[in-house]
């Protein structure tokens, strides 16, 4: 059985993503593919698998979240199931982790080395989504925002773009985590909406064509932080006035990332020193540019099912 892991990252479409493969369960199990959402993920296979404010007693949560990942993982593959996929963007860390170092996922080779010694070093395949840091870095901010936590300081964003770790980075730490496993990357900027795109992507085979047409968890716009900052107690004018997106960025920080952004599109464009592959995929189509109000910032809460394929393990 091959193991696929999807990582997200974060603010890449992932919800779209674990929902549209929630929603094809039945057509994926036939085919003999499993999957592993945050539904299960975070609940039953990953606790105490990762450092943590609970791992008092560390070493033993640890080595009793590696047992369990290979238990499931053997049930799994007892079942007859071909390929699992598992997405869970918060194997690579957290938003809020980000924010906090102010910089791009950290510890990703820590916490990928442990992931990939849970499964026995039998990972085949990942799959990482990229996104332009000024939008990134802005998704998560409004996200973390609209969760109540403060909003960053002026200071934050200024040293966040004077960093020089970027995706290229990322993805070097998460190949010495996974020296054996093919690395696939794709640009949010191209596979946005697109989760049967993506799923392509992740297996190199044909995959059930998405017909819904969703978009969801979006970050909040500015309307919406200003409603969360005043129910909060807080000053709603800590935010610009007007509609759209929140774009905490100066113009000169915003060119110091994008030029990072391009650096790193440049070197996997020329075969990121055979570490990973870019998909480049040149059809643009995607989800309909007006969504339906109830699905622009719905989650992992709403959505539908238990992340489980029916009689498979998933």
């Amino acid at each position: 059985m091959d193991v696929i892991l999807h990582l997200g990252a974060h603010r890449t479409g992932t919800t779209t993503f674990q929902h549209y493969m929630r929603d094809h369960a039945d057509d994926l199990g036939q085919q003999g593919t499993g999957f592993w959402g945050p539904w299960r993920t975070r609940k039953s296979v990953f606790p105490g698998l990762f450092p943590g404010p609970a791992a008092a007693n560390g070493r033993k949560r640890h080595a009793h979240a590696q047992g369990r990942v290979r238990v499931l993982a053997a049930r799994a593959a007892d079942l007859g199931l071909r390929d699992l996929l598992v997405s869970d963007e918060n194997m690579i860390g957290t938003p809020r982790a980000c924010l906090r170092a102010k910089i791009l996922y950290p510890a990703i080779g820590e916490r990928l080395a442990r992931v990939s010694a849970a499964f026995g070093g039998k990972i085949s395949r990942v799959v990482l989504c990229v996104r332009s840091p000024d939008l990134w870095w802005s998704s998560v901010a409004a996200m973390t925002v609209a969760r109540g936590h403060p909003i960053p300081k002026p200071r934050t964003f200024e040293v966040i773009s004077n960093r020089q770790r970027g995706w290229r980075d990322v993805i070097t730490d998460l190949s010495c985590a996974l020296p054996d496993a093919h690395i696939e990357v794709l640009p949010f900027e191209t596979f946005a909406g697109r989760p049967d795109s993506l799923l392509e992507a992740a297996m190199g085979r044909a995959a059930p064509v998405d017909r819904n047409a969703l978009w969801l968890n979006r970050s909040p716009d500015l309307p919406k932080l200003r409603e969360v900052l005043a129910a909060q107690g807080a000053d709603p004018a800590q935010l610009p006035e007007g509609p759209g997106r929140w774009h905490p960025f100066t113009p000169e920080q915003t060119a110091r990332l994008a030029e990072n952004y391009a650096d790193d599109l440049h070197w996997l464009t020329a075969g990121a020193d055979g570490l990973a592959h870019l998909t480049e995929d040149k059809i643009r189509t995607r989800a309909a540019k007006t969504l339906p109000p109830d699905q622009r910032t719905r989650g992992q809460a709403h959505d539908s099912g238990q992340g489980h394929i029916k009689g498979n393990m998933a």
